[in-house]
């Protein structure tokens, strides 16, 4: 498809962000504003695919906002910067120059004029990732530039999903879901999505950017109002539709239905 990049959303004092809507959307500034389905989960959780596909049989555009701070991340380690001194984090965040695609087809995510869309994937990057995440004042920055995302995208609706999404980036969106599963099936699902890492040294990655990201946000744990969606006896599919029967319980309560 051709870019048509929203106009930019500029981070109050640390540059700007550009999304681009996916197919048939609505044009850019549209006076609606985008139904949101927050999704949270630990990782493994298939929070990323099943959103996706979720999406997808929606019509909405997708938001994966663990890649804004993966990419943060490689942008850090492509300064030299040693992720864990928050004070150097929040000196690289200021020319920290982010765009990525809420297509659910066409997906990208590009820092300045660089396609990072597999490099945010590499391992460097996910050890980097929690140091990052944790500076407050870049996850501030970094929820306000979703909202500004997401409330420009001009689409019926956005599929979001990361961390924290229910209650604190979105805490007021119709559907909050968290997506969960057993610790052994979520560890078990990351090697075989990474089929080139040493099954054990993929596990204890899993259980190590857990224990760093619970010091950050509880995303274990379901705040009052938000829905569990456990699919540890569940294969990928089945996981797609009970997030989708969320969807339409919810939503169909709101409306009246």
């Amino acid at each position: 498809m051709t870019d048509s990049p929203t106009p930019a959303l500029t981070k109050p004092a640390f540059g700007a962000a550009l999304a681009t809507p996916a197919e048939g959307s609505a044009p850019a500034g549209a006076a609606s504003v985008p139904a949101v389905v927050a999704i949270d989960g630990p990782a493994g959780s298939g929070k990323s695919s099943v959103s996706r596909a979720a999406a997808e049989r929606l019509g909405y555009g997708f938001l994966d906002t663990g890649a804004a701070y993966r990419a943060l991340a490689w942008h850090a380690l492509a300064h030299g910067v040693d992720t864990s001194d928050a004070t150097a984090v929040l000196e690289v965040f200021g020319d920290f120059d982010y765009a990525i695609s809420l297509d659910t087809t066409d997906r990208w995510v590009r820092v300045g004029g660089v396609d990072v869309t597999a490099a945010i994937r590499e391992p460097r990057v996910t050890d980097a990732v929690s140091g990052v995440a944790r500076v407050a004042p870049v996850r501030h920055a970094v929820t306000e530039l979703f909202r500004r995302l997401v409330a420009s995208a001009g689409l019926p609706g956005v599929v979001v999903e990361g961390r924290d999404i229910t209650t604190v980036v979105f805490p007021d969106a119709p559907v909050r879901i968290l997506l969960t599963a057993a610790p052994e099936v979520r560890a078990a699902r990351r090697s075989a999505e990474l089929t080139d890492q040493d099954a054990a040294k993929v596990a204890a990655a899993l259980h190590q950017r857990d224990a760093a990201d619970s010091t950050v946000v509880d995303f274990l744990t379901a705040a009052d109002g938000v829905e569990v969606v456990d699919s540890t006896h569940l294969d990928f599919a089945q996981t797609v539709d009970a997030v989708l029967r969320v969807v339409e319980t919810t939503m169909g309560a709101r409306d009246g239905r």
